[in-house]
């Protein structure tokens, strides 16, 4: 059975009755933070059904494993499944806010320098969302190098300048054993042009060697110093650089109202490498922003929070923009946001 047919044969689960109940719950759950009973769903939504049945529904739901009941309160609330289910198939996608248009194209197309433009982006979308937002820096093993150039800074120094047909430029420093004439570096630089340029990075390091194999043993030791120096300029970065925002909007949610939940909430956006994992442990697929909740997440200190990822692609070269928030997260609101701002860096990027 395929994805879709599974999707249809899940949709079809509820019947409409449970359907339109959940979905206001979720909804007003999602808005007021306060579990919902079936007084304020007959009063707000179905008023032509009696308290009495709407909460025969929720039990049912409850029963279903989309509602719990917070021995706290005579209210549900949603579950990671009653999320799922209504991001699925019962949320209706807003349209992004006009203003929130203007103010993206106003802060972002004024960013010259890449590293600013993600930092900036992070900031910007923290504000908009009021929630914990992430940006990271390109992948640029998959970008198809344009470029090297070889640019000797002393006797014992040369700069290697790689340039990625996405814009992106990558600077190495390589120490010299011994003096080295500035004709051999203008040598070499065109031979690793000729046999490299066009490939991505991942390709080059792959097969470096090969490819440079008869010409090793240059009498200029240039080539003897790339091979040996391969894994440091055609690597990915050992660590991803990435632009965290927004720790005051997340925590001043009502769900971490408790030290606990506060405490783990700090330790989350503490370990970058948690943070690397939430967005990049979801293969993404199209332009559609991807979203993971709260159990779904599989690092335990995020196992009370939703993720929503939207990859911005540049050339082959790409990153990922996330929003990190509660559960009870405004979804069809910020899965647009997200989408646009990710669109909007990859034009700035490209331009």
């Amino acid at each position: 059975m395929t994805e879709a047919q599974n999707k249809n044969e899940t949709s079809n689960d509820l019947n409409d009755r449970e359907r339109s109940i959940l979905h206001h719950v979720v909804d007003q759950y999602i808005r007021t933070a306060v579990p919902i009973g079936s007084r304020v769903i007959s009063k707000k939504f179905e008023s032509h059904l009696s308290p009495a049945t709407i909460r025969n529904v929720m039990a049912d739901l409850e029963e279903l494993g989309y509602l719990s009941h917070p021995h706290t309160s005579a209210g549900r609330v949603p579950t990671d499944i009653g999320y799922r289910y209504y991001v699925d198939y019962l949320m209706e996608v807003e349209r992004l806010r006009a203003n929130d248009v203007a103010e993206i194209q106003e802060q972002l197309d004024r960013v010259n320098d890449h590293a600013e433009l993600l930092r900036v982006t992070s900031k910007l979308l923290s504000k908009i969302s009021r929630q914990l937002s992430v940006v990271s820096s390109p992948h640029i093993s998959s970008g198809v190098l344009e470029k090297l150039e070889l640019i000797p800074l002393s006797s014992s120094k040369l700069l290697v300048v790689l340039s990625i047909r996405s814009g992106i430029v990558k600077t190495i420093m390589l120490e010299i054993g011994g003096e080295i004439d500035r004709r051999d570096t203008e040598r070499v630089s065109g031979l690793l042009n000729q046999r490299l340029c066009g490939l991505t990075l991942k390709q080059i390091r792959e097969s470096f060697v090969d490819r440079l194999r008869e010409v090793q043993h240059d009498k200029s030791g240039l080539i003897r110093l790339f091979i040996d120096s391969v894994d440091q300029l055609y690597a990915e970065e050992k660590t991803e650089k990435l632009h965290i925002s927004g720790t005051q909007n997340i925590i001043e949610q009502p769900e971490f109202v408790n030290p606990r939940n506060f405490r783990s909430v700090i330790e989350m956006i503490e370990n970058e490498e948690i943070i690397v994992h939430l967005l990049e442990k979801r293969e993404m697929t199209g332009d559609s922003p991807t979203i993971t909740i709260g159990s779904e997440n599989t690092e335990e200190a995020a196992r009370d929070y939703s993720v929503l990822t939207a990859v911005y692609d540049v050339e082959g070269v790409s990153g990922r923009v996330g929003i990190i928030g509660p559960r009870r997260m405004h979804y069809a609101k910020l899965i647009p946001l997200i989408e646009h701002v990710a669109k909007t860096v990859a034009r700035i990027m490209a331009s």
